[in-house]
């Protein structure tokens, strides 16, 4: 492995009043490790490509501190796409759908079960962001039919419309390329120099662990391995990649080749409060 810092884009900062941060709350997001991420992102890079979007930490913070990044962000999740691609091509219609919603128990199963071949993709958005702040613990899951399913969350005032943060999270989109599909779609866009930050479903760590509901389809030790893989080929390249991952055996192994960090979370989500607490994971470098 060799350091591939000879990229064109230095890391800057903008004002916060400027800045974008997630307007989803996902799963294994990683806001609460931006801090520690900040010591591990390359100093200077090319393009940035996100393949496993989610709610998008990493993204919007290398956004606030490059003012003029570029971008490719993708999911397998056609419903997670198509909000962002709503957030930045129809944002004021977006806001004014977002404000039509209630937050009631009633209402919100009614939202649930609408048939998303229905309704527009503005709907469609609209749906996503209000199911995601008012279902229970702010989970998106979906069953193996794709249907989302988690319960009403029972919160008194939530925060349904955040008008000043999904604009400027429209104006960093403006200049980001949104893509859907799987991660090895990225590789044929990428160069010599570009960064890509990849945070896939994780690996279980014990038998109760397996939360990959993202999509109605599971993440396979097949495709951890498939996602080596590609990592390889990044390096090959001459692309600069940081990965998140589980911290077990499985995933130190396939590894072995890169650096290897141990860092602290908190997990954050879980049915069970007794169940959230530490946790130690990997990230994983080849710079």
């Amino acid at each position: 492995m060799e350091a591939r810092a000879r990229a064109n884009q230095p890391i800057s900062s903008v004002s916060q009043q400027e800045s974008a941060s997630p307007f989803l709350k996902w799963a294994g997001g990683k806001g609460q490790l931006l801090k520690i991420f900040e010591e591990h992102y390359p100093q200077r890079f090319g393009h940035y490509f996100e393949p496993f979007i989610g709610g998008g930490a990493v993204f919007f913070s290398l956004g606030a501190r490059h003012p003029k990044l570029r971008a490719s962000i993708s999911d397998f999740n056609g419903e997670l796409v198509n909000c962002y691609q709503v957030v930045r091509n129809h944002v004021d219609e977006l806001i004014t759908e977002l404000s039509s919603h209630q937050n009631d128990p009633d209402y919100y199963y009614a939202m649930r079960a609408r048939d998303t071949n229905s309704l527009s993709e503005i709907e469609r958005a609209s749906r996503l962001i209000y199911l995601n702040k008012t279902c229970f613990n702010g989970l998106y899951r979906v069953n193996r039919s794709g249907q989302f399913n988690v319960p009403f969350g029972k919160y008194k005032n939530p925060r349904i419309v955040n008008e000043t943060n999904l604009r400027n999270a429209s104006k960093l989109l403006q200049r980001t390329h949104i893509g859907c599909g799987g991660f090895e779609a990225v590789l044929s866009r990428t160069k010599s120099g570009d960064f890509v930050y990849l945070d896939p479903p994780y690996q279980p760590i014990s038998t109760t662990s397996n939360f990959t509901s993202y999509t109605a389809r599971a993440f396979s030790i097949e495709d951890q391995e498939r996602l080596r893989d590609f990592c390889r080929e990044l390096d090959r390249k001459g692309c600069m990649f940081m990965l998140s991952n589980s911290d077990n055996e499985l995933i130190e192994n396939l590894y072995s080749e890169f650096s290897t960090h141990r860092i602290l979370a908190s997990r954050a989500i879980n049915c069970k409060g007794n169940r959230r607490g530490r946790i130690t994971e990997l990230l994983i470098r080849n710079y």
